[in-house]
Order: structure tokens, then C-alpha cells, then sequence
């Protein structure tokens, strides 16, 4: 009860700190469409917003309502989203940073050199399709609004019968290579096929361009023509633009995407290179639960990336004390030497470790939450009966891992995916029944600990997780089919035909 009452207040608190984000972001918005006003027309700014108040008034309502929009929409469909302060500023951000951007291009270059793509692109590299989706008919509304109530255009020098056409047109292009630089940037993997994505949304926008400014072609075919190349020009420089800009956001926001994931389980990465060097047992451990990870998470329609970089650096903390686990000993072990209660310590102390380590190197938070995660609360079975032994009793608090449960359905791949290929490269008996039975008991007994209560990972999925676990391993630890061990001289002639050990 009291915790209940402990949460309430926190939640109040952080939804509290994102409406005061909603208004400081308003206003923010406010000051560089009045900048903007200012720098259309220097000398008569003043004068052009005392004689447009009407104008002026409705594009104040009109951008709080569009905010307001925004941040209700996180309110009934994410309400996850909108309690992390950091997220909501990510997202109002973009559209600063979007906006500053087309005006910079269409009042310095020409109105279709914006690059009207480029927050569609980089919303649903940073974010997901949907949220992408939806706030791009934000920021096409965003556009229209300042175009419409600004001196914008009326100081760009376009004809004045033109300028409505250019309004509306921008509004539908901005809507159109937005949607379809989601579609298209969504299934990129490198930053290579991201670039191209600017080039996909060129099609449908020029279409659009053509029959806009078809009346143009008789009368003035030069403006005509370059109409259509500066558009495609921006749907080009969408691309490049939300190439450069990724690493800042991924970098400011410490944000995940699949290039930067992608990145982090390179065998260059700093930590990985430690891994490797300082602990070659749990790095090798780490790779092949990140192969186990990465194909049940594919099998449950889970990020398979993140599930595989998250299981390259669930164990990172063990370099704090690398030869106080198992699979980097050698001869020596220290827990003989040690009570049952230090060696438990060392031992559970590699999540909390990790997590700090991963903190400090500025790794994303999701990453860092598995390594925290992925052992829950699970006791520590061997020092416990080892104590036991030793005292004839022991508290089972003192041998269990601190927690938290696993939050989320990656940890619990990586709780489930680490623990069975430990158990399973233990095994003498690597048969598909064998490893079936030992996945089996694992899940269940997770089940039984409560180790899944606080993901929402189903049943189902658990059973999911354990046939393609069984899978995966039946094809790493496959039947090897004995050969005799024969030997040959220089002469190549054979000079032993007993039968030995197997081809492995």
C-alpha cells in the first residue's frame, strides 16, 4: 500500500516536469517564428506584425494547438513516452531543428529546396512508424501555419497569385515524402541505404510538383524545370541531412537506432575489445547467447538487434573480477580459498557492475537494464548448498542476486538464452530431447521464482523461446560422426588406422 502511495507522486512529479517541457518548448517554438518574421524583412518587421495581428494571433493558437495535439496523443497512446522528460524534448527538438532548417533552405535558396523529408527520416530512425507517421502531419501542419501567417513568402519574391499554390503544394509534399521516407527509411540497415531514402521519396514529391505547376509550363518553362530540380534536390539533401544529423541525436539523447546497434557489437568496440582480452572465456560465453538471443527474439517479433547487442554486454561486469568466474579460470580457483558468502558477493555483483560500467561508457540505458536484469533474483544455488554444508544453515537473501526483475522481454530472452547455454555446455548428453528437457526445467523454474512478473512477456512466447533454443543448440552441438585417426608420413602413406576420437 505505502509503495502504491510512494508512486503516485512520482508519476505526478514527472508528468509535471513534461507539461512544464510542453510550454518551454511552446514558446521556444514561438521565439524562432519570430525571429524568422525578423529576418524575412528587417527594416519592417514591426510594422508587417502590427498591420497582420489577425495572422499573428492565429498562428500563436494555432502552434499551442498543435502542441497540444502532440502532447495528448502521448498522453492516451504513450503515456511511457511522455513521463521521460528526455524523450518528450527529443521530439520537439526535431521539430526546432526541422523547421530552422526548411526555412534556412526555402527563404535563402528557393521555397522547393526545403528538405521536407528529412523529420520523417529521422522520427522513425529515432523513434517508431507509427509516432514518425504522426507527428510528420504535425510538422507538414506546423509548415503550412507559418507559410500561411508569416511573411514567409510575401518576401521570397514569388508573384503573389502563386503564393497560395505554393502553400498548400508544400503541405502535400511535406505529408507525401514524409510518409514514404518512413516506409522506405524503416527497413534500412546501414547509413548507405538510409542516403538512398531521399532519393525513393524524389518520385512520388516531383509527381506532385509537376501537376502543380503544370499552368507554369507555357508561360514560363525555365521555372518550371527548376521547380521540379530543386525538389528533387531536397528530397536528395533530405537524406543527406538526416545522415549527419543521426549521430548528434544519437549521441545527445543516447538514443538506439539500428546503425548505432549495429556499431556497438562491432568487435572493435571498446568494451568488446576488453572483453575479449581481459575475459576470453565470458566473451565467448556472450557470442553464442547473442546468437541464441538474436534468433528468439526474431521468432517472437522482438528487436533482434538490440537483443543482440544487449546479450554481447549483459556479462560486462565480470571485468571487474574476470577470474572469479568459471569459464576464465584455468588451474586456479579462487573460491576455494574464499567463504561461500564473499565468493556469492563476487558473484551477483557482476550485474550491478555491469550496469555501472555500461552507465559510465555511455551506453544506451536499455542496454545497461539488461545487464542489471537478466539474473532478477535468482538464487545462487551452488555457494547456498556450499554454505549450508559448511554451517549447516544460511540465509538464502545473502545468496540472490539483488534484482530487479527482468522489465522487459529482452531481458528475459537473455535471462532464459544464458542460463540454458551454460546448463547446455555443461551437458555430456547434447541430444534434442536432452536440451529440450534441461530448457524446460529452466523456464519453468523462472516461472516459479517470479522471474517473469514484471515483463509482459506470455506464455506463448516462452514457449516459443524454448523450441528455437532447442533448435539453435541440437545445430551447435550436433552429432560428430567418428573417423579413424590416421596419420600420414611425407610420403603421404598411412601410418596409424586406429579408430580415435572424433572430427570436432
Amino acid at each position: 500500500m505505502k509503495e502504491k502511495q510512494n508512486a503516485k507522486p512520482t508519476v505526478g512529479r514527472k508528468l509535471g516536469a513534461s507539461v512544464a517541457v510542453f510550454f518551454g518548448c511552446y514558446f521556444i517554438m514561438l521565439l524562432i517564428v519570430f525571429l524568422m518574421t525578423v529576418v524575412n524583412d528587417p527594416k519592417h518587421w514591426y510594422a508587417y506584425l502590427a498591420g497582420h495581428s489577425s495572422e499573428s494571433l492565429t498562428l500563436v493558437v494555432t502552434i499551442f494547438f498543435l502542441f497540444a495535439i502532440v502532447f495528448f496523443y502521448y498522453l492516451f497512446e504513450d503515456f511511457k513516452t511522455l513521463l521521460k522528460v528526455k524523450d518528450l524534448f527529443l521530439i520537439f527538438t526535431l521539430l526546432f531543428i526541422s523547421t530552422i532548417i526548411c526555412y534556412i533552405f526555402g527563404r535563402f535558396i528557393h521555397f522547393y529546396s526545403r528538405p521536407l523529408a528529412m523529420f520523417a527520416i529521422l522520427a522513425i530512425c529515432l523513434l517508431n512508424r507509427r509516432q514518425a507517421i504522426f507527428l510528420n502531419f504535425i510538422f507538414g501542419l506546423l509548415l503550412f501555419v507559418i507559410d500561411l501567417c508569416t511573411n514567409t513568402l510575401a518576401t521570397s519574391g514569388l508573384a503573389a497569385s502563386g503564393i497560395s499554390a505554393q502553400i498548400f503544394s508544400s503541405f502535400l509534399l511535406t505529408f507525401l515524402s514524409g510518409t514514404f521516407g518512413v516506409f522506405f527509411a524503416g527497413s534500412a540497415k546501414t547509413r548507405g541505404s538510409l542516403l538512398l531514402t531521399g532519393v525513393f521519396t524524389a518520385v512520388p514529391t516531383v509527381i506532385v510538383v509537376l501537376l502543380f505547376n503544370l499552368p507554369e509550363i507555357t508561360s514560363d518553362w525555365i521555372d518550371y524545370v527548376s521547380a521540379v530540380g530543386f525538389r528533387i534536390l531536397a528530397c536528395i539533401l533530405s537524406g543527406v541531412l538526416a545522415l549527419a544529423l543521426l549521430p548528434f541525436f544519437e549521441w545527445a539523447f543516447n538514443r538506439l537506432t539500428v546503425f548505432r546497434l549495429r556499431e556497438l557489437t562491432s568487435t572493435d568496440a571498446a568494451l568488446l575489445v576488453r572483453l575479449k582480452k581481459e575475459a576470453p572465456g565470458t566473451f565467448n560465453h556472450s557470442l553464442i547467447v547473442a546468437q541464441l538471443a538474436e534468433s528468439c527474439a526474431v521468432a517472437i517479433g522482438e528487436n533482434a538487434e538490440l537483443a543482440r547487442a544487449a546479450a554481447y554486454y549483459h556479462d560486462v561486469g565480470k571485468l571487474k573480477e574476470p577470474e572469479g568466474f568459471t569459464e576464465n579460470q584455468t588451474d586456479y580457483n579462487l573460491h576455494d580459498e574464499i567463504t561461500p558468502e564473499l565468493s556469492a558477493d563476487i558473484i551477483r555483483s557482476h550485474t550491478k557492475n555491469g550496469y555501472d560500467l555500461l552507465i559510465a561508457n555511455h551506453l544506451p540505458k536499455e542496454i545497461a537494464c539488461v545487464a542489471l536484469e537478466h539474473h532478477g533474483t535468482l538464487p545462487i544455488k551452488y555457494f547456498y548448498d556450499k554454505a549450508v554444508r559448511y554451517s549447516g544453515d544460511a540465509d538464502l537473501r545473502d545468496f540472490s542476486y539483488f534484482g530487479p526483475l527482468p522489465q522487459s522481454k529482452i531481458s528475459a530472452i537473455i535471462m532464459v538464452s544464458d542460463a540454458v547455454e551454460a546448463a547446455v555446455r555443461a551437458m555430456a548428453d547434447r541430444s534434442p530431447e536432452q536440451v529440450e528437457k534441461v530448457c524446460r526445467s529452466i523456464i519453468e523454474e523462472r516461472m516459479d521464482l517470479g522471474q517473469f512478473d514484471e515483463c509482459d512477456i506470455t506464455m506463448k512466447e516462452l514457449t516459443i523461446i524454448k523450441l528455437t533454443l532447442v533448435e539453435a543448440l541440437s545445430g551447435v552441438h550436433h552429432h560428430r560422426v567418428k573417423y579413424p585417426n590416421i596419420q600420414f608420413n611425407r610420403d603421404r602413406e598411412a601410418v596409424s588406422t586406429e579408430e580415435g576420437k572424433d572430427n570436432g
